[in-house]
């Protein structure tokens, strides 16, 4: 099984709301993203130190496992599409960039 790492770089549209961006990342997003797309095995977020010019303040990084990365991904924006009609995306999200990086054989 290939392993892989997905990397969300973001911020928060509100600095006012930084708090609340947060909880709604950790205790909604993350959850509902790893229950949401099987092959998604883990999340963690980091926060930007500031030592480096950088346009993000915020990184997940998922990890995921899957011979077939097109049709997981695939299943990640449908899970991430039921999200958003159900009301649980976050209008304080904003998105800088995505990384995908596969795990080379040693």
């Amino acid at each position: 099984m290939a392993k892989w790492l997905y990397f969300v770089r973001t911020n928060c549209k509100d600095p006012n709301r930084e708090s609340e961006f947060n909880d709604w990342y950790n205790k909604i997003h993350i959850p509902d993203i790893l229950v949401g797309t099987p092959a998604f095995t883990r999340a963690t977020r980091y926060e930007s130190y500031g030592m480096f010019e950088t346009p993000s303040k915020h990184l997940a990084i998922y990890e995921i496992e899957s011979n077939d990365i097109e049709q997981t991904m695939m299943g990640h924006q449908e899970n991430v599409g039921r999200l958003r009609a159900q009301g649980r995306m976050s209008d304080l999200t904003s998105l800088v960039a995505r990384e995908m990086y596969v795990q080379k054989a040693t």
